[in-house]
This record gives structure tokens, C-alpha cells and sequence, in this order.
């Protein structure tokens, strides 16, 4: 008889019926990015970065997932999830048993790497390996370029209990003199540079600064003894109130955010990580913290594995180059690199762009001209995160300073980019332009650009929808999808759009467009009955970030039972178990993670000329479907349609970076019968051909 691992009896606490709970789905994805780390179809250092991204990823989950847990058991502690029915309490305490193994994995999948990088000529040091020589140098770079900007405390009657920072590393220490022990602190600016070179030759070399710290910061306590040490980092909830009364006309909303932004730093700790090394000193913070032991985690000789980002600039380019993937730049299709205007092509025809295998450039080059153009009267745009230098901000100011009509819809509560959007708030305010801060409380996450002109007599429109931000950097990285129009009635929907926004009214049934909070959900619903019409006939295909939205995901469940083939491309979060008898069993889930972020939205109803396709801001969330702004629009050009769906079925057929999501509630690799197929790299060389 099969014993049943703590994994199994993980899983079967957050899966009920066909139902999976949010945070185990996306510690789930999360474990499919560290997976990659370990991918030998990745180069070695793109294999370090998801390592990397792995535990950014999982730092946020902490700050804001588990800090939203934090607070709902603080306020409604016996509230459910309306899918599983676990409350935050039981939701925290399977999180930190799944985690714990996590980490365990992390530090195995670092220490691999380690050794495969010492084959290609990087050696990282450890603290206990240096040689004599490599000692003397390393105490030298220590005392001349680290410990000038390392803050230090002894903890006694006059220097009173600290407050550590949130994701700042510190160096704890049990100290001794004259017959008193106390508690040594040691902060670990974030100024200091991650990795230092030792030596020099054809090998490279290189200590990380907590490698550092560890061998040399009882330098700094002198006229003590140490007795032992412990590196450690708090996380902090994150997950603020944004909630405001909207009748408080008096005062700038931008002000109430920096305010809130800066809360972060004093707001409750919901994670300890520590090295292990020492269980006195792990023992006094979490007792200082009043933290539940479950919360800390241990055994990590590094939190933060950002510095895998920067290794390569320690090598000659020709020894870089075959440890990351070729590079890459986005195409320009002929017809508009070559365009004399890209606004009278819009006119002629609709334009569709697939970040990253297209280049972002053309829908930049459009904003440019549209922002000298004399035809154009009005500019307006919604800005959820922007690149920190953004081209798109500059446009938007040139075009206000041309005598345009500018309006900036610009979210100061995206999270963890708040304050890059209040400062572009400020700027795009200074050139003239109208800024609003959102809809009531609603995020507003929708992207869409419109253009008004006048030609004429006659009053004309161009209208830009995406997935994806207005961020020149994110582009080269996440896979998003652009239809640029001159359709009247979107056009005339895009200016209805912002029309609403300024009066703060969501009461409104558009054309063409689904938005929510209104109408999105209900159209979509309203589409997927259509195709539980048709039984055995009926076709959903639809591709998204994550999917936890009860009320669709009972409607997927009901048309498979309808008989509907139904076809989910998911990336990260998927509350709902596929191939379910009876149940789910004519749903597919797949999840694809690789070079870059999977983050186009797509919404197709149909087959062949009876296909209805929308693509979206929106992932099939309650907190996009019902708390948010956010646009689904028509893909009315057939041959744009057949491109989409040309894009699906190629990742539907992936079974390099694939991984199916099964009945049981694990991801599997996905059989390979035939060709291996990777849906990016094979993108990515059509985008080549196309680009020569």
C-alpha cells in the first residue's frame, strides 16, 4: 500500500470537487517557473534568471497574497473561499507547509547551478571555502567598499529594539563583553553591489555580499565575542487599504497614496527567513516580532537571487553568448516600416501587433505622428504600469504642448508601481495634460488608446486595444496582443469609454465593447450559453493569466457537460480540475512558461464562420470580471482572427515548455507524439522570416 506523501495530503486539502484553491494553483505555477531553472533546453544563465524570478515572485506572494490572508483573518475570520471552503487560517497554514518544501528545492536548484557554472568558468565562494588567499582579498574588499555602508547596533537599555525593514537583509549576532551577552545588529544597505570579483585569470571568480557579511562582519563589533550569527529578512504585508470616499474633493489622491505607499514599511510581518544558524537569535525575533513559528523559514544561505541577473557582465561577450538565448528584436512588417502615414494606413486597414514578435515600435511611430498631426484634436489613453523611461509619457506631453487635448487615465494603485505613476502623473500634469486617477473604486486596468480627428467635415477615429501595458520594456518580454482600428463604432465606444471614466459612471452598454464591471462578464457568459446550444458542436477556446471567477467557471463546467470541447490556455492561477468525469471532462487546461511572460488574453466562441473572438485586458477573475475596469474587444478583421487563432493552436501543440494540468490536480509534461514543438521559439522564427 502507497504511503501518502505531506504533498499528497497538501493537495487534497486545497482541491474539492473541481475546484482548486487560488494560492495553491499559483504556488503551483510558481513551482513550474522554478522547474525551468532546471530545464536543460535553457541556457545557464537564463536558467539562473528564473531562479531569480522564482523567489521575486514568491516575495510578492508573500507582501500581498498571504498579507491579504493576514487581514481577512483578522476581520472576517470565518469567512470561506467560496471554492474550496478554507478559511484564511487553514488557506496560511497549507501555504507555509507547501512553501517550506519549496525553499528546499530552491536551495537545491541553486546549488546545482553553482556547480554548473564553476564547469563554465563562474565560481561562486562561500564563505568556508576561501582559501588563505582568497581570504586576505576578500577581508580587504570588505573592510574598504562594505563596511563603510553597513549600519550597526548593539541592542541594550540605550540603544532600544529596532524595526526591521521589509526585504532588508540583517545580520544578527549573539555577542559578549565583559560577562554580558547581548544582541549585535548589523543592516545590510541595499546601496552595496551584490557580487564582488576575486582574482583574476581566465576563471571568474565572484562572492556574493552575504558571503561576505558571513565571513566578516565581526569585524565590525570589535571589543566583543561573538558567540554566533544569524542572517535573516522580514516581509511585510503589502496588501493596503486603497479604498477611498470619493466625496473627498479637498484633498489630491496622488498625496493620500504616497502616504499609503509608505506604509508598507511599518505594516505587519507575515514571513521570517533566516539561514538557520543560530536558534538563540531565531528564537529572540520571533519572539521580538511576535511571529507564529509557521512563518519562519529557514535553511536558505540567500533570500534574494537577484544577483544571478548580473553575473554575465563579468564575461567577454563571445563567452556570454552561448549561455543566454539568442537575441532578438521585434519585427516591423514592410508595409508600415515603409508607410509614409500610419494613420491613413489605419484608415485603410486594421493593424494587429504580437508583442514581443512584433515590434512595439509601430504603435509608438503612430503616437508620434498623431501628436503633430493637425487632423487630430484629442489624445486619451489609459496607463496602468509604464517603462521608467517611457517614450509613450513623452508623446502624450509633446502633444499637449502641440495644442492636443490630452487625457491620461493613469492607476496610482498598481501595485508596486505606484509611485513611478505618481511621478509621471506629475510630469504629464506639468505639460498640460488632464490627468484622472480612476473610476470610483475601481482599478482601472483596461488598455486602450483613442484618437479623434477631424477630417474635413468629416469626424474620425483611431482606436488602440491590448492585453498589455503601454511599456516600451515589458514588450520585449511578455507576449501580448494589439488590434489598431479605425472602426467607427469602436471608435465611437473608446470615446463613450473615457467619457464615463470622467464622470465616474459604469451604468453604460456599449456597442461593440464588453466592460467591466458591467458587461464583460455577462457577454462572455452570454457567448459560452451560445455554444452550450450547440452540445457536441459547441467550441471554447480561450487563453488567459489565471482563471478563479465561480460563476464562469461553473459555466466551463456546464458546457463540457453540454458536450462542449473546451480548450484553456492558463499560465498561472486555474481554480477549476480539468477531465473531471462526469464533470470537467471534456476541459483541457494548459500552462506554458518560458522565455517570456505569457500575457495575452484571448476569448474565441465557434468555429470556422460562426467564430465570435474577443481579446482582453481581463483575466477570468472576480477582482477583473467585477472590481475592475477592463475592455474585451471584437476582432472583426478575419485575417487578424485566423492569426489568433493560428497563435492558439500553435501553443495547444506545444509539448517542449507545455505542462497539463491533470484530473488529480498535478501538472504533467504533455506527451510528445512526433516534432517536439516549442509554441515560443517557433513564433519566434516566423517572426524572423517575416522580419527578412
Amino acid at each position: 500500500m502507497k504511503t501518502e506523501t505531506t504533498t499528497d495530503k497538501i493537495r487534497k486539502r486545497f482541491i474539492k470537487d473541481i475546484y482548486v484553491n487560488r494560492e495553491y494553483s499559483w504556488l503551483l505555477f510558481n513551482k513550474r517557473v522554478l522547474d525551468q531553472s532546471q530545464d536543460l533546453t535553457n541556457p545557464l544563465l537564463e536558467r539562473c534568471k528564473f531562479l531569480s524570478i522564482f523567489s521575486s515572485n514568491l516575495d510578492e506572494f508573500f507582501m500581498v497574497r498571504v498579507g491579504s490572508l493576514y487581514n481577512e483573518n483578522l476581520s472576517e475570520p470565518e469567512e470561506k473561499d467560496n471554492k474550496t471552503g478554507l478559511t484564511a487560517a487553514k488557506q496560511m497554514e497549507g501555504i507555509c507547509q507547501a512553501v517550506r518544501k519549496y525553499y528546499s528545492d530552491r536551495n537545491s536548484c541553486y546549488n546545482s547551478l553553482r556547480r554548473e557554472l564553476s564547469k563554465n568558468g563562474i565560481k561562486l565562494l562561500r564563505a568556508e571555502e576561501l582559501t588563505p588567499r582568497q581570504t586576505e582579498e576578500c577581508r580587504n574588499i570588505f573592510t574598504s567598499h562594505v563596511l563603510p555602508l553597513l549600519s550597526i547596533m548593539v541592542l541594550d537599555a540605550k540603544h532600544p529594539l529596532m524595526q526591521f525593514e521589509n526585504m532588508k537583509n540583517y545580520m544578527l549576532y549573539d555577542i559578549e563583553r565583559d560577562g554580558r551577552r547581548m544582541i549585535g545588529v548589523m543592516a545590510v544597505s541595499a546601496t552595496l553591489d551584490r557580487l564582488y570579483r576575486v582574482g583574476g585569470g581566465e576563471k571568474v571568480r565572484l562572492i556574493p555580499l552575504e558571503e561576505l557579511v558571513r565571513a566578516f562582519g565581526h569585524l565590525a563589533f570589535i571589543g566583543y565575542t561573538v558567540k554566533g550569527s544569524m542572517l535573516m529578512r522580514v516581509t511585510r504585508n503589502a496588501d493596503f487599504d486603497t479604498h477611498i470616499d470619493d466625496c473627498d474633493i479637498e484633498r489630491d489622491f496622488s498625496q493620500i497614496m504616497k502616504k499609503r505607499v509608505e506604509s508598507r514599511a511599518r505594516l505587519n510581518v507575515v514571513r521570517l527567513e533566516t539561514d538557520g544558524g543560530n536558534a538563540k537569535l531565531q528564537n529572540f525575533v520571533l519572539g521580538l516580532l511576535r511571529l507564529d513559528p509557521q512563518f519562519c523559514f529557514t535553511g536558505g544561505r540567500i533570500f534574494d537571487y537577484k544577483f544571478l541577473f548580473s553575473i554575465g557582465k563579468f564575461l567577454p561577450p563571445e563567452r556570454v553568448a552561448p549561455l543566454r538565448y539568442p537575441s532578438f528584436k521585434g519585427a516591423v512588417a514592410d508595409e508600415l516600416a515603409m508607410s509614409p502615414s500610419l494613420i491613413d494606413t489605419v484608415f485603410d486597414r486594421d493593424v494587429f501587433l504580437s508583442y514581443p514578435y512584433d515590434s512595439m515600435s509601430p504603435l509608438v511611430d503612430l503616437l508620434e505622428q498623431c501628436s503633430r498631426d493637425s487632423r487630430v484634436r484629442s489624445i486619451q489613453i489609459t496607463i496602468y504600469r509604464l517603462a521608467s523611461h517611457s517614450r509613450i509619457a513623452e508623446l502624450l506631453c509633446r502633444a499637449s504642448e502641440n495644442g492636443k487635448q490630452v487625457t491620461v487615465v493613469i492607476e496610482l494603485c498598481a501595485r508596486f508601481d505606484e509611485e513611478n505613476n505618481m511621478y509621471f502623473a506629475g510630469k504629464l500634469q506639468e505639460a498640460g495634460c488632464t490627468i484622472i486617477y480612476g473610476m470610483e473604486n475601481y482599478k482601472v486596468h483596461s488598455k486602450i488608446l483613442s484618437v479623434l480627428l477631424v477630417d474635413g467635415e468629416e469626424i474620425r477615429y483611431i482606436t488602440h486595444l491590448g492585453t498589455g501595458n503601454y511599456n516600451e520594456s515589458t514588450s520585449k518580454q511578455y507576449t501580448d496582443l494589439n488590434i489598431i482600428t479605425s472602426d467607427e463604432r469602436i471608435g465611437r465606444d473608446a470615446v463613450a469609454f473615457f467619457r464615463n471614466i470622467a464622470i465616474c459612471n459604469t451604468d453604460y452598454e456599449y456597442d461593440r465593447l464588453l466592460v467591466a464591471p458591467e458587461t464583460l462578464k455577462s457577454g462572455l457568459i452570454e457567448l459560452m450559453d451560445r455554444e452550450i446550444k450547440k452540445g457536441k458542436d459547441g467550441y471554447i477556446l480561450a487563453k488567459m493569466n489565471s482563471l478563479t471567477d465561480r460563476a464562469i467557471i461553473d459555466k466551463l463546467a456546464e458546457a463540457s457537460c453540454a458536450g462542449v470541447t473546451v480548450e484553456l490556455i492558463v499560465r498561472g492561477i486555474c481554480c477549476l480540475l480539468p477531465g473531471v468525469p462526469g464533470k470537467t471532462e471534456n476541459i483541457r487546461v494548459v500552462s506554458i512558461v518560458g522565455r517570456f511572460l505569457e500575457h495575452s488574453r484571448v476569448y474565441s466562441f465557434g468555429r470556422g464562420d460562426d467564430r465570435i473572438m474577443y481579446i482582453s485586458s481581463a483575466d477570468l477573475m472576480t477582482r477583473n470580471t467585477d472590481k475592475r475596469v477592463e475592455i474585451a474587444a471584437p476582432v472583426l478583421d478575419p485575417k487578424i482572427a485566423d492569426r489568433i487563432a493560428g497563435i492558439l493552436k500553435v501553443m495547444l501543440s506545444d509539448n517542449v515548455k507545455a505542462r497539463k494540468l491533470c484530473s488529480d490536480g498535478k501538472y504533467r509534461r504533455v506527451e510528445t507524439l512526433g516534432e517536439p514543438v516549442d509554441a515560443q521559439a517557433y513564433l519566434l522564427r516566423a517572426a524572423r522570416t517575416k522580419d527578412k
